[in-house]
């Protein structure tokens, strides 16, 4: 049975997109609870200035106050020095950087250019990379720009390249507005994968058009052991419009689980956790195993049907 390490990015990716606050005692509860499901990731937070985005303003009263569970890797998104100085100085496992390889959507998501943010990142990674700290590069829009259009894959890999030479841990590759489909994740991650072997490869997917499973499944074939997922679908991203959320975590491991794949993660688990976001998020959530259940929770054999059945 082949070990996949699932990552939740809930925390930070689905409730910086949430309207209502989500209160720092409530954010700790959530994450206390995720850490017990067998998780490889868990996404806490964002040190990204508070004014930017006031719903992770918390970053680091959540980070100092969570219980920590030594088997989980806890990360968050850093975008310059000064947030890589307030992440460190809680003591996170791994920093995780961001930019896109779209030039359109890097300068309506981060206000700068590629290579600015490239100079700003690589400034983070050399302070960074001598400690124990881990360092992971998310690059955004890999699989298309809702404004741009199509990203070439040369552009992708020259991109990872960059960042591989700074000596980085992981990449992921993210659809972030959920463009890819499947023969061009193939294409994507093979390459990936086999230019880059001594990278942490993880996808990151979103189910905007209803393809985030299937492109799990054949980013799977392509090697890929590292998904990114978020509980009940939360998230999305505020630059790219009609970008909905993220792949599901419940419906993805339900999945996996199926097709005799070692997730590590306890389903019924998540299934509770997931129960209890839509009072806390004030909406409901997008997710299909919680709403159907799973696949062998059977129902009751109607009266009528065991009269029939008696009667044969």
């Amino acid at each position: 049975m082949k070990k996949l390490f699932i990552q939740e990015v809930a925390p930070r990716d689905g409730f910086q997109n949430e309207a209502r606050f989500i209160e720092t005692e409530d954010k700790i509860a959530f994450i206390d609870q995720l850490s017990q499901c067998g998780y490889a990731k868990i996404e806490v937070t964002s040190f990204t200035s508070p004014r930017a985005i006031p719903a992770l303003k918390d970053a680091e009263a959540v980070m100092h106050q969570i219980h920590r569970n030594p088997n989980v890797i806890y990360t968050v998104l850093v975008p310059n020095l000064r947030g890589a100085e307030r992440a460190m100085s809680c003591g996170v496992d791994e920093v995780n950087l961001v930019m896109s390889v779209s030039e359109t959507h890097n300068l309506s998501n981060l206000r700068m250019s590629r290579d600015r943010s490239f100079e700003q990142l690589a400034a983070v990674i050399g302070e960074v990379k001598n400690t124990s700290t881990a360092i992971n590069v998310s690059l955004s829009t890999v699989f298309g720009c809702p404004m741009q259009g199509d990203v070439a894959q040369d552009d992708v890999l020259a991109w990872v390249d960059r960042f591989a030479q700074l000596g980085v841990d992981g990449v992921t590759l993210c659809d972030t507005t959920g463009m890819a489909y499947p023969t061009q994740v193939a294409s994507v991650f093979a390459a990936v994968l086999a230019r880059f072997p001594g990278l942490q490869v993880t996808a990151h997917f979103h189910n905007t058009r209803g393809m985030a499973l299937a492109n799990t499944v054949t980013a799977l074939q392509a090697g890929v052991v590292r998904f990114d997922s978020s509980l009940g679908g939360l998230g999305g991203c505020p630059y790219a419009p009609g970008a909905s959320g993220n792949v599901t975590t419940e419906d993805m491991v339900h999945m996996l689980e199926l097709m005799g794949y070692d997730t590590g993660v306890d389903l019924n688990a998540l299934l509770r956790i997931s129960r209890s976001l839509e009072p806390l998020i004030g909406h409901g959530v997008n997710s299909q195993t919680l709403a159907a259940g799973i696949r062998m929770a059977l129902h009751p054999v109607p009266e009528y049907v065991k009269q029939l059945q008696q009667a044969q």
